[in-house]
């Protein structure tokens, strides 16, 4: 019968060892009198019980909030981590040996993740319904980058190891993971190795239970190496093995049949996994414009023209501003080359540039209007009646742009699944294509453009007054509509939808079979493995079901394919469910379907006609969306649902640009105690801008545009409490300009000062194929962490890009003055 004796703890904390000693029975009966008989026997007991022998071995692995490692006592293995060990040793000393007492205590370390749930659930209880602020709001900022993908696999593994050294010393370790090409160990501090040296390894360990060749040298290189206060850990790589090798050969085997036994090493798919989920539900939802421009080689003098456009549903409508009225883009005469020039040395100084537009009627004319902050230096009265005029106009827009070079190394991001992909993973992200590789290597940078004009600008830029303005003065910014040549590439940001092969237009009669119920269309478009199927009437079909179509009219120009009831996959459908896009069904690798297509094409490609956006190749999408999230320059803080309320404690930002240079992000940073995490307080703590994002959090729906909201934030550095530093307004609670102008002024005379733009969106459900792989390799070796990163995943309920236009509110307040 289990007993509490949590009421007596502190006379099992007294009595710790000490059962043993000739004196216990005294001072036992002395700290236990008050006690009944009863209660003294079964006390006695416990104590006793606490200090047998315990043979169990502990593995806390998954189990504890710090990294284990393999620990030795007296020849029994134990996987710690650094809590645990110190909690092992300090109860081994109490009780002069590994007893049941000390396996308890190490069970119960305070990092345990039973422990640190019980612990928030009390303080939740516990705490006050009327509490002061927190001054910090700790969000953890991860990168968007390309993820580390490893060769093989590591398997959590400690042998002995004996290491040779160049200078012949020898040295006995331990392994901490073993992979077919590489090795981990540990070693103190006092030994140093240096990356690029060369030892060799003796896996001593295992030679006692197998038998290897002892002529054959096993030579590693140092690869890297984490240090810490005493110790540190080296990587190494082998190096010089012969092809065939039998060592690499036993090896491969030996962690394919023991991997699950001893855990293989999970922390770059860990990583990857969390940040591509973040990454889908973020880049969906942009609020900016990513423009790809690529170089002409053929012009004697570069030149960089817009190529590609990545829209989404919130920055459709800036994409649409930038076109003509017959849709063509515009959008090179925003980019030209003298702009891009001016834009490229804003950009060597972290730096955006402003430009402003309107569209500008002259008698039955119209002509698209543009200049940026630069275009007028030397003549502000010019400037400040062209900024009057344009902001009396109803398509005046004020634009942020900024630029970042592309690495092409950036546009590919394999699975971190190394040997353990499969054929069918390899397809859902299959690597980049000769082809796609040669189109990257020509698209040098990308320009993102963010509309960031709001109410308040109009009212302080009409106030400038445009009297005496010679409209002539305007034409030197006039853009003809009809003069656009130049073709630009729409490229739908999406997951889930990354057109695989070319598609061509074409119309044929389609019959379409669902469950015994029979519809008749036409087809749009198809392609070898999809097809999109335009039908009469609203249907009952769903995305996911699987339907059966037959080709009559296609019938009559083959006998050698049976075009009758072939299944497709429904993999989207419209809301007034009357167009279906259909993905081949494949059954015993086999599709009838497939194959007429192929050879359809092959036979008539001259001759078909082919989708706009089916004319990119293959992958390019993927490849263009991978490169703009490693290089997404606008922060956005995920929003997860906590129960019926809302909470943010990550930021995500792409991993090259230059996101430590950001004042914004510094600033947060700067706000924290750690480094390592960013303080929201700016953002969270104020309750007019968290209630705003929790009540708009509530009405929005995944199909809505984002939201947007101007904040106005100063810091005061020479304040110590954060609290104290940090004032917060909405643009809207200043009711005037000069309201406006004043604490700016007073902000820049006491620290520092920050307008943001907000953009709320709710949103859209993740694309599960693309992240099932590596959540299935997790789950198949850590099934907790693998349940925690699927609730994570599912957590997400909207995001908020945070918009620094600190820069454009300077320069109108300046030009008010």
């Amino acid at each position: 019968m289990n007993k509490d004796f949590s009421k007596h703890q502190k006379i099992i904390d007294d009595f710790r060892g000490a059962v043993k000693k000739a004196t216990f029975e005294e001072h036992f009966m002395a700290a236990t009198k008050h006690l009944s008989n009863n209660e003294r026997f079964l006390l006695k007991m416990e104590l006793k019980r606490l200090a047998a022998d315990c043979m169990r071995a502990i593995d806390l692995r998954g189990l504890v909030d710090g990294e284990c490692q393999l620990f030795d006592f007296k020849g029994q293995h134990h996987f710690l981590d650094d809590v645990a060990i110190k909690v092992f040793k300090e109860s081994v000393a109490l009780y002069g040996n590994y007893t049941f007492g000390v396996y308890e205590s190490v069970k119960n370390a305070k990092n345990s993740f039973r422990n640190i749930y019980n612990n928030e659930q009390t303080t939740s209880r516990n705490k006050p319904k009327t509490t002061i602020d927190k001054s910090h709001y700790p969000t953890r900022l991860l990168r968007f980058s390309n993820y580390p993908n490893r060769v093989s696999e590591r398997m959590n593994f400690s042998i002995v190891l004996t290491l040779t050294l160049a200078n012949k010393k020898t040295l006995i370790t331990n392994s901490v993971d073993i992979s077919v090409k590489g090795i981990k160990f540990k070693l103190i501090n006092e030994v140093e190795l240096v990356l690029g040296d060369c030892i060799t390894v003796a896996f001593t360990g295992l030679e006692q239970e197998f038998q290897f060749n002892k002529k054959q040298s096993l030579v590693y290189q140092v690869k890297n190496n984490f240090r810490d206060a005493n110790t540190q850990i080296i990587g190494c790589e082998r190096i010089n093995a012969l092809e065939n090798d039998s060592f690499e050969r036993f090896l491969r085997g030996y962690i394919q049949g023991n991997k699950r036994r001893y855990k293989i090493n999970l922390d770059n798919s860990l990583n990857a996994l969390q940040a591509r989920s973040l990454e889908q539900y973020s880049l969906v939802k942009t609020n900016e414009l990513v423009v790809f421009l690529a170089h002409d080689v053929e012009k004697k003098q570069p030149k960089f023209s817009p190529r590609y456009v990545l829209t989404t549903v919130n920055n459709r409508a800036l994409y649409q501003y930038w076109q003509d009225n017959n849709n063509h883009s515009m959008l090179h005469y925003l980019l030209d080359n003298a702009r891009l020039k001016r834009l490229y040395n804003a950009h060597k100084k972290n730096q955006q540039l402003l430009v402003f537009s309107f569209i500008h009627q002259v008698k039955e004319d119209h002509f698209l209007c543009v200049f940026d902050e630069q275009q007028c230096q030397g003549d502000s009265k010019l400037f400040h009646q062209l900024l009057s005029f344009a902001a009396h106009q109803a398509s005046f827009m004020v634009s942020a742009i900024s630029l970042c070079s592309l690495n092409k190394e950036h546009a590919y991001s394999p699975f971190t699944l190394s040997s353990a992909m499969t054929k069918q993973q390899s397809y859902i992200n299959p690597p980049l294509s000769e082809e796609v590789n040669k189109l990257i290597e020509k698209l040098p940078y990308a320009v993102t453009i963010n509309n960031i004009t709001e109410a308040c600008q109009l009212t302080d830029y009409q106030s400038l007054g445009y009297e005496g303005l010679d409209l002539r003065a305007l034409k030197r910014f006039h853009y003809t509509q009809a003069a656009n040549k130049q073709g630009v590439n729409e490229v739908i940001l999406a997951f889930g939808h990354q057109r695989q092969e070319m598609r061509f237009k074409y119309n044929t009669l389609v019959k379409v079979d669902c469950g015994g119920i029979h519809y008749e269309g036409q087809s749009a478009d198809f392609s070898i493995s999809g097809l999109k199927v335009n039908l009469g009437s609203a249907t009952l079909i769903a995305k996911g079901d699987i339907v059966y179509c037959s080709f009559p009219h296609l019938q009559k120009i083959t006998s050698s394919f049976d075009l009758k009831s072939l299944p497709y996959k429904v993999i989207k459908i419209n809301k007034d469910k009357n167009v279906v896009h259909l993905r081949v069904s494949v059954k015993d690798h086999q599709h009838i379907g497939r194959s007429f297509f192929k050879l359809l094409i092959a036979k008539n490609e001259s001759k078909l006609t082919p989708d706009d956006y089916a004319m990119l190749p293959p992958g390019l999408s993927g490849a263009l969306v991978t490169l703009y999230a490693v290089n997404m320059v606008t922060p956005s803080a995920i929003v997860q649902s906590s129960g019926s309320r809302y909470k943010v404690n990550q930021m995500v930002v792409g991993e090259s640009c230059q996101a430590n240079r950001s004042r914004l992000l510094t600033a947060m940073r700067r706000l924290n105690d750690s480094d390592d995490y960013h303080n929201l307080f700016p953002l969270m703590a104020d309750p007019k801008v968290s209630h705003l994002i929790e009540q708009r959090m509530k009405k929005l729906l995944a199909a809505d545009l984002a939201i947007g909201e101007v904040i106005y934030i100063a810091i005061d550095w020479d304040q110590k409490a954060v609290d104290k530093s940090v004032s917060v307004y909405k643009a809207s609670e200043f009711n005037s300009t000069a309201a406006r102008n004043l604490f700016i002024r007073n902000s820049l005379q006491h620290g520092d000062f920050y307008c943001l733009h907000l953009k709320i969106s709710r949103s859209e459900q993740p694309h599960m194929p693309h992240l099932t792989p590596e959540l299935s390799y997790i789950s198949a070796y850590a099934i907790h962490r693998g349940k925690q990163l699927e609730q994570e995943i599912f957590s997400v309920a909207g995001m908020i890009q945070i918009i620094d236009v600190t820069k454009e509110a300077l320069l109108r307040y300046r030009l008010t003055n």
